[in-house]
């Protein structure tokens, strides 16, 4: 009896790891080459938003900024004019910085923005080999400039934008 439960044991092992080996397909991914899809709700590198026609999302309020945990986001701002127009309303991020070693991936920035600029993409390669590379500034954040819109600075007629915050619709459940 003691010699023969053992041996049970051992074959019942092997026959686990030979139905893994013949029996399924690997899950191995190529990764360089092929890349894994995430869940809908995962929080990866941030990402600046823009409006269609060009303009940039981020009023420089910096309520990402106190509602960071972390201290990981620096937001300075200026003013906007209509010769020189960045975002909607009176002011603009002159400077959006956050440092990638000390964010905690949280979400905390995105819940607190008004305008949604700041949104946690999809994006999961972050890569550095020093402290400054791990510093991402604006033009490193900001989403490209939509098709049929225009690059900032923009020139605009006086009295266009008179909102920083877009006006918001009822919900039609």
């Amino acid at each position: 009896m003691r010699v023969v439960e053992p041996v049970v044991e051992l074959a019942r092992g092997l026959a686990t790891t030979l139905r893994m080996i013949f029996g399924e397909k690997p899950v191995t991914v190529q990764y360089p080459e092929e890349k894994r899809p995430v869940r809908p709700r995962f929080r990866g590198r941030h990402v600046l938003k823009r409006y269609d026609n060009g303009l940039e999302k981020c009023i420089g309020c910096a309520l990402c900024a106190a509602a960071c945990p972390a201290d990981a986001i620096f937001v300075e701002a200026s003013e906007n004019t209509d010769e020189a127009r960045y975002s909607p309303g009176d002011r603009y991020a002159s400077t959006y910085e956050i440092n990638m070693l000390r964010c905690i991936f949280c979400g905390f920035c995105e819940d607190a923005c008004p305008t949604e600029a700041i949104v946690l993409g999809d994006n999961y390669e972050l890569s550095f080999t020093s402290r400054r590379e791990a510093i991402y500034p604006k033009e490193m954040l900001i989403e490209p400039v939509p098709p049929g819109g225009q690059p900032t600075p923009q020139k605009t007629p006086p009295g266009v934008f008179t909102r920083s915050v877009p006006e918001m619709k009822d919900s039609q459940d």
